[in-house]
């Protein structure tokens, strides 16, 4: 999967996991999400991870998430990226 396309498939998790309504086709990869993006709490990460993890077949693990992992867009797409071997 190439840069474009995991990053259509992220804007459309976290639109689906978050209800965004189409909001996350306007996040670039410095836009700001936890704290930044009200429905991304912590109940969403978990629906958001579970989501990454059934669309590009991998799993998290609990010691692999920090809080950085969710600053932005950007950081959100170099960790699906590493999962994926990138």
């Amino acid at each position: 999967m190439d840069e474009i396309d995991t990053k259509s498939a992220v804007l459309a998790i976290l639109d689906e996991a978050l209800g965004l309504e189409g909001r996350a086709s306007e996040f670039d990869l410095d836009t700001p999400l936890l704290g930044a993006v009200p429905e991304l709490d912590s109940m969403a990460v978990v629906g958001v991870i579970n989501l990454l993890e059934e669309r590009f077949d991998f799993i998290v693990e609990d010691d692999e998430l920090d809080g950085s992992t969710f600053a932005t867009l950007g950081a959100l797409l170099a960790f699906v990226d590493a999962k994926l071997g990138g």
